[in-house]
């Protein structure tokens, strides 16, 4: 599915178009997403300015003067900018046409994504509220990590993939991350010391910029918000390369399952 990567490269994407423009219109053609758009949402943003197109997690936030809305791409969703004239799709559930004669097309084989209304407070919105800090920012620090680690017994994979703990660390990127960090996926997070969790810290946010310059991982359907596919697939060190030799020791890779999540590793890098 989209994770943190690919929802900024359709973030940054996007914004040029959207950003000081006004929205002329919402065209919903289905309701029935994850959850199903609220009636009305169409009335709320005609004729709104939107003031800024920001990320919180795997959400995007479409700010605008009249409020804010929230959309997700959930699975398999991806937008675009396309001429308001051309025919959607078989899946293209939503547009948001500006009056500068674009329109954002979403479109979701799947309909596990979202759009929904966050008001003038979306920070507060039940989706929002309880999540971790941002693996960007500054608030996610190693002595924040450390901290969080304390006394957990579970995996350190599933800690970092934790939304309460942080924000947008998805599966593909963990395993990245826990690679060049030196640390075996299924080690206790509460076992691990400060030191290697502030080089877990360093190799989350290096994975990540890394990915989000190289538009993202395409691993089936996804695209940008300009069309184009995420090209990090092909510098991946261990997702989906069990059995393939490691790219540091040549021994072979490893697959297991923590959490219900696919999970690649090297026994002789990763302790």
């Amino acid at each position: 599915m989209p994770e943190l990567p690919e929802v900024e490269t359709t973030r940054r994407g996007l914004a040029p178009a959207l950003e000081g423009a006004r929205i002329a219109g919402l065209r919903v053609r289905n309701r029935e997403l994850r959850w199903p758009v609220p009636d009305g949402l169409e009335a709320r943003l005609k004729d709104q300015r939107v003031l800024s197109l920001s990320r919180r997690a795997k959400y995007l936030l479409l700010e605008t003067t009249g409020g804010t809305a929230l959309i997700h791409l959930g699975m398999s969703g991806s937008m675009r900018i396309v001429e308001p004239d051309v025919p959607p799709e078989k899946h293209d559930h939503f547009d948001i046409v500006t009056t500068r004669g674009e329109a954002i097309r979403f479109n979701d084989p799947r309909r596990f994504g979202s759009l929904l209304w966050g008001g003038e407070h979306p920070a507060a919105h039940p989706l929002l509220a309880d999540l971790g800090p941002e693996p960007l920012g500054p608030a996610f620090t190693s002595e924040y990590l450390y901290s969080s680690c304390r006394g957990r017994r579970v995996a350190i994979k599933q800690q970092i993939m934790n939304s309460h703990c942080v924000v947008g660390v998805g599966n593909i990127y963990a395993n990245e991350a826990l690679f060049y960090a030196g640390i075996h996926p299924v080690r206790a997070a509460g076992r691990i010391s400060s030191e290697r969790i502030a080089r877990l810290v360093t190799e989350i946010r290096n994975v990540l910029r890394n990915a989000i310059e190289l538009g993202g991982t395409t691993l089936r359907d996804y695209r940008g918000g300009d069309g184009k596919p995420g090209y990090f697939r092909q510098q991946l060190a261990v997702y989906e390369r069990d059995g393939e030799p490691c790219k540091s020791c040549d021994n072979n890779l490893r697959r297991r399952v923590i959490g219900q999540r696919a999970t690649y590793y090297c026994v002789e890098c990763q302790r």
